[in-house]
């Protein structure tokens, strides 16, 4: 059984905090800032360009995307790091589009993650006129799934209710129809178990800075399944994913395997960062951490309909179809939040009207949920929410 008293420990969570937002950036890991300075100045310092080779540099990508694996299902060699999660979606898109070359349909949903619509639609359009995004609501996916589609590109989770995708079902449907399959993990990768080999998965990307605690802007992953890498071109066709880099030669050949998918020079430091934050999950049990966010979650429904009527729960109540979230709508949400992140305890805030709570059981527990709520009722109760500084808008809600 893992030890979630010993997982709470290792993280830096400042005092006074109830930190529900690890959905959207985990907290410091212990051990992250003596790797970096490691980094810095034992290799980057002493070793300069040397530590390319010495310091195993080039080698990081695979070598961490190697661990991102174990955590989603996927066997060594099939990942590989860098770039933002944008970048990955749309090297995954090209890639899966041109291995399906008569069909021009990319079927997605409405509770994707705006990015992964944007960059679609921004690729679509590129290719021309005969391409179509075709957005349905969530519950409709699997209904529109057909013999047009080329791509099927969902979000695991949704990033605002945490509506979960039945994703082994929905892959067999999108493969029986001759379609290809994107997932994004984001809101995955870290909160549950997932199982992309057992599902058989065409690509999945995925961030790193959520619940794989790897700091704000740790580099994005990218999975291709094995039988599929050597078959698709990369569309950004960097330098890194080249055959023989320091061969400068003037025309591209991919690289073998899952090399291919990388573009640019990685950023060291920060993918030294997350490096050092997966080393807590060597002592984790994914199944362990999946009941017992499901615990959590559960604890936090009941205490708010208890406490706090003047919300709603727009999450899934069935916990089996819900991420490791529980959103609220109410239509002061905003002010609200502020109020609540004022009072020490800390979530986010997605328009219209929605406050979104992250359960990350490495180091949230029972008395962290019910005080949360207790807050929130108060807040809620006094109209604490209703004044001047908590209705200004910042750059990030």
């Amino acid at each position: 059984m893992t030890d979630f008293s010993k997982t709470r420990a290792a993280f830096h969570l400042p005092e006074g905090v109830i930190y529900l937002d690890g959905n959207s950036l985990g907290p410091l890991p212990a051990g992250v800032e003596a790797r970096a300075r490691h980094a810095i100045e034992s290799e980057w310092g002493d070793m300069l360009i040397r530590a390319w080779n010495q310091a195993g540099w080039m080698a990081q990508p695979k070598r961490v995307g190697d661990r991102i694996a174990k955590l989603i299902g996927a066997p060594a060699g099939s990942v590989v790091m860098g770039d933002t999660l944008s970048i990955k979606v749309y090297q995954a898109l090209a890639s899966a589009l041109e291995l399906n070359p008569e069909r021009k349909v990319v079927l997605s949903d409405n509770g994707n993650f705006p990015t992964d619509l944007y960059m679609a639609d921004g690729l679509l359009r590129s290719l021309g006129k005969e391409h179509e995004l075709r957005v349905v609501d969530p519950e409709a996916v699997e209904a529109s799934i057909d013999d047009t589609v080329a791509v099927l590109m969902l979000t695991h989770v949704d990033y605002r209710t945490g509506r979960m995708h039945d994703m082994a079902s929905l892959t067999k449907k999108a493969h029986d129809c001759g379609a290809l399959v994107i997932w994004d993990l984001a809101h995955s990768a870290g909160a549950m178990r997932v199982d992309l080999t057992g599902c058989n998965a065409d690509f999945a990307v995925g961030c790193t800075y959520k619940y794989l605690n790897g700091g704000p802007g740790a580099p994005a992953f990218i999975h291709v399944r094995p039988d599929l890498q050597d078959k698709v071109r990369p569309a950004l066709s960097g330098w890194l994913g080249h055959e023989a880099p320091f061969a400068f030669d003037l025309d591209y050949r991919p690289g073998a395997g899952i090399e291919r998918m990388r573009v640019g020079t990685p950023p060291v430091v920060q993918m030294t960062m997350l490096e050092a934050a997966l080393d807590i999950w060597d002592e984790v049990d994914l199944d362990d951490l999946r009941a017992r966010s499901i615990e959590l979650s559960e604890l936090f429904i009941a205490e708010v309909e208890k406490q706090a009527p003047q919300v709603t729960i727009a999450s899934p109540r069935d916990p089996q179809i819900r991420g490791s979230q529980v959103s609220l709508k109410f239509e002061h949400g905003y002010a609200a939040m502020q109020a609540l992140i004022a009072r020490g305890v800390i979530g986010d805030f997605r328009a219209p009207d929605m406050m979104r709570f992250g359960f990350t059981p490495l180091y949230i527990d029972e008395n962290d949920v019910r005080q949360a709520v207790e807050i929130l009722a108060g807040i809620l109760e006094t109209r604490a929410w209703d004044r001047p500084e908590f209705t200004k808008r910042e750059k990030v809600t």
